[in-house]
């Protein structure tokens, strides 16, 4: 959910101080030469994932500072590339930041490496099943990354992930994950708020992403059945972790983080209400989680991603001395308003995210996001394995699953990991059944 608007880069640079918490603005920051390979005052940056999202994250990277270049960017599917980088070209506001050739343009499966090896900066932003494999790969090379959210879609991602996270500390390389609330300032001023006792004990909370469907791409359009499921990456658990992981995350990760702890354990419901026939993947469209706590507090999550449906979106808490949501604000249990936040400032936390990146690679100051958005992949990872399963499934239960989603190493030749049956149905969970860890 965002509650800030989009804005013109010079208006944000006027206000970055109170973005980047009294930061100086990074168009007025000397590059320190030492800090890139290249010996220039440059910060080469490239685009792993050229999809909607890939595409804004390297709008809102170069946004961060003039000397900034998009230099490289990799895909899949080059039709996407290209679409990207026309869109890229387009923005005005980075004009004369864009340098890709021709030869930086990669396509294929292997096109992160080749990323990384033009990079300083390494934006991640395919689906997140191939996230553990890129993120290492960046690290293991020397580059600071950003890298959108979940983190990974099975335990064996999610231990390589905060491994590789620990090493990125070891290396002093900056890490910024795409949980842009973190850096909103309604948010931040909430769970300050929260944390200073405003509402007392935390005693329950509710997250709501409730929202339409995705569409299908029709596999008329491409050319196998790989090809289909990363096209439809939304209906593919191994590709998206699904919904509790791909989108109410967002919501889940204010609760851990008002609260400063993660859930132990996970029980919850879900299935395919709308979602049937040939094509349609393997994801549920419902879930409904309830997570408990060490201090036997719960969150409850309800998700839904149905067309022609009520839709809900936040996190909501009750304390014992009131409640709070970022958009209507803290209020006593006589329902009196102690706090409301006033965004005066049109900040958009998206764009600050990728200023506080830059920020810290400018000023070689500590940023390291990794565990925060580990955790918080692994507790909505959690949560599904406990809908897909009828079980309850602690923490220790998916950190150490071994059941792997998502393969390593892929080419156009690799078979798919979840295959359809002659009639197009692909093998859905089935609670009670189904061996989830």
């Amino acid at each position: 959910m965002k509650i800030t608007k989009n804005i013109k880069r010079r208006d944000f640079m006027k206000k970055s101080s109170l973005a980047i918490g009294g930061g100086v603005a990074l168009s007025s920051l000397s590059f320190s030469k030492s800090v890139f390979a290249s010996g220039t005052d440059q910060i080469k940056v490239g685009l792993v994932g050229c999809g909607g999202r890939g595409t804004g994250a390297a709008v809102q990277a170069l946004k961060a500072g003039a000397n900034i270049k998009l230099v490289a960017m990799a895909d899949v599917f080059k039709e996407q590339l290209d679409k990207s980088y026309t869109h890229i070209m387009a923005m005005e506001e980075i004009k004369g930041q864009v340098e890709v050739p021709e030869k930086n343009k990669f396509v294929g499966f292997d096109g992160y490496l080749k990323v990384i090896q033009e990079s300083d900066v390494v934006l991640l932003a395919t689906p997140p099943g191939f996230r553990p494999a890129h993120f290492e790969a960046s690290v293991d090379a020397g580059k600071h990354v950003f890298m959108e959210k979940p983190l990974a879609c099975d335990g064996p991602g999610l231990r390589k992930v905060l491994a590789t996270g620990k090493k990125a500390t070891q290396k002093n390389l900056k890490v910024v994950v795409g949980l842009q609330n973190r850096y909103d300032p309604g948010y931040t001023q909430m769970v300050e708020q929260i944390k200073e006792g405003k509402i007392g004990e935390i005693l329950s909370s509710t997250c709501y992403y409730m929202k339409g469907s995705y569409k299908v791409v029709p596999r008329s359009s491409v050319n196998s059945e790989l090809a289909f499921q990363i096209k439809n990456w939304h209906f593919f658990n191994w590709l998206w972790g699904a919904a509790p992981a791909g989108l109410q995350i967002h919501n889940t990760d204010i609760v851990h983080w008002a609260k400063g702890a993660y859930p132990v354990s996970a029980q919850g419901m879900g299935g395919r209400a709308v979602l049937d026939g040939p094509d349609t993947g393997e994801v549920f469209d419902h879930f409904y989680i309830e997570y408990l706590y060490a201090d036997g507090t719960t969150m409850h999550s309800q998700i839904r991603v149905m067309d022609n449906t009520w839709n809900k979106n936040g996190t909501f808490f009750i304390g014992s001395k009131g409640t709070a949501n970022v958009n209507k604000g803290i209020k006593d249990l006589s329902g009196n308003k102690i706090w409301k936040y006033r965004d005066k400032e049109n900040l958009n936390p998206y764009q600050i995210e990728h200023d506080k990146l830059f920020e810290a690679i400018v000023n070689d100051t500590p940023i390291n996001d990794t565990e925060f958005g580990a955790k918080s992949s692994l507790a909505a990872i959690m949560g599904r394995m406990a809908c897909h399963s009828g079980q309850v499934v602690t923490w220790e239960d998916c950190l150490n699953s071994e059941v792997k989603l998502s393969p390593d190493n892929m080419d156009w030749d690799t078979t798919a990991p979840i295959l359809p049956d002659e009639n197009g149905i692909y093998p859905v969970p089935k609670p009670g059944i189904s061996k989830v860890y």
